[in-house]
């Protein structure tokens, strides 16, 4: 397919379907923001189901949601206050900003403005500031968090005295972030406001290289789990000079984006005990573990696989998507499509076909995402199900009232078949996993 356009031809379909708004188009919109549409939010529902359900089916991670707002002094502590930043440079004659390090963006931004001079470049911290209280003043500032793990981190010791959960194990929390880039684009790809899924998995210092290996190989067979194709997605190990001074080890999954080709969709460190330590440090309260099996004392080392919500769906969006001769389908793993199953009536204006159709629908619901279609002909009511990657559609028919039987396709093959009423949930079942 040709990916020139692909981007163009997502963000229509989105907007079309109810899959992802601009954020605050009623009021020429706010760029880097984006809402999620009915069929958005069951979408990235599912992803984030599939990796929470992942992560606590191994028996030895426990989930968290730490608040958004933390002390200070948490950001103080994990290096964010003065690390967290990016290269600016502004135009001195538009004053339109940029990340010094997107040159591409730099160079097409000379092609199009006959005038431009360049600012010398500074560094921007990307943490949205805010205050907390009634008085504007340093003493009540804190930051919106640009990531979830510091607050896995600060509670790390109420998860030990809490749940007596032993070394190795993980903490694993879903839940926003927010970080002020200087450039946004690409749909989902670079936000400001998103979602993340953060798991901070701590082991035996020693024991750390293996685990390392372990989460890389388990996170991206995640996403061949889950449809993405092979060729389309891999494994890349990041440089020293590329990676943050504490990491023992950096990797990233990378998939193929049509805007640049190979680039980062989740990252997975080994941060050593860096995170700890530095809370240990700041707090004055010691963050160690001690293992009542070899009686030793240490701080853990933490493997860290993190990916933001919006990516990832960015991601099984791409690679589902199909445009065909008659039609555009979202070929969507079953697990991760909005609705398991569509029920039609084959007339809509028939009393008869339309009860049972209902009938059947609110018999579906209770084991599946299901929802009615009674609008249209039936070739549009299809093609609007393949447009959001429905996975099977049940057309209700008048030999459906004679023998209980009904009409089922698929989505992928377009292919028909008649199966009993009281065998959907069977057959659905089988099909979905």
């Amino acid at each position: 397919m040709d990916s020139s356009n692909l981007m163009d031809k997502i963000t229509a379909l989105c907007k079309r379907r109810g899959i992802i708004f601009p954020g605050s188009e009623l009021y020429g919109g706010l760029n880097g923001t984006w809402d999620l549409g009915p069929i958005g939010t069951l979408i990235a529902n599912n992803i984030k189901n599939e990796w929470l359900g992942n992560m606590l089916s191994r028996g030895n991670i426990v989930p968290l949601d730490s608040s958004i707002l933390h002390a200070a002094r948490v950001w103080e502590a994990s290096g964010h206050v003065t690390s967290f930043t990016d290269p600016l440079v502004e135009c001195k004659i538009c004053h339109e900003r940029f990340r010094a390090d997107h040159e591409g963006q730099i160079k097409e931004h000379e092609k199009t403005h006959d005038k431009h001079s360049w600012t010398e470049v500074k560094s921007f911290n990307l943490m949205f500031k805010t205050f907390v209280g009634p008085i504007d003043d340093e003493k009540n500032k804190t930051y919106l968090r640009p990531e979830t793990a510091q607050g896995i981190f600060i509670n790390f010791k109420n998860v030990i005295d809490s749940t007596r959960i032993n070394i190795p194990f993980g903490i694993a929390q879903i839940g926003k972030g927010f970080r002020n880039e200087i450039t946004t684009g690409n749909f989902l790809f670079r936000v400001r406001e998103f979602e993340l899924m953060e798991l901070e998995f701590f082991v035996k210092p020693t024991e750390s290289a293996r685990w390392y290996e372990y989460w890389k190989k388990e996170r991206l067979n995640w996403y061949l789990s889950l449809g993405i194709r092979k060729e389309n997605v891999k494994l890349a190990d990041l440089p020293k000079k590329d990676i943050a001074h504490y990491s023992k080890g950096t990797s990233e999954i990378w998939y193929k984006w049509p805007f640049m080709g190979f680039g980062e969709l989740e990252g997975i460190a080994n941060r050593g005990d860096y995170d700890l330590s530095q809370h240990s440090k700041y707090s004055g309260k010691d963050l160690s573990y001690f293992d009542e099996k070899t009686k030793e004392k240490y701080l853990p080392y933490v493997i860290e696989p993190s990916v933001g919500i919006g990516r990832a769906m960015l991601a099984f969006l791409l690679d589902a998507f199909h445009e065909e001769k008659k039609r555009i389908v979202l070929k969507l793993h079953p697990k991760l499509a909005p609705y398991k199953v569509a029920v039609f009536p084959l007339l809509a204006n028939k009393p008869e076909l339309v009860k049972k159709a209902e009938g059947i629908c609110k018999g579906l619901m209770k084991s599946f995402v299901t929802v009615y279609d009674g609008r249209g002909n039936i070739g549009k009511r299809y093609f609007a199900q393949d447009e959001i990657g429905t996975p099977f559609c049940i057309t209700v028919d008048f030999e459906t009232l004679e023998n209980d039987t009904v009409t089922i396709r698929i989505r992928d093959t377009m292919k028909q078949e008649r199966v009993r009423v009281p065998d959907l949930v069977s057959l659905i079942s089988r099909k979905i996993i």
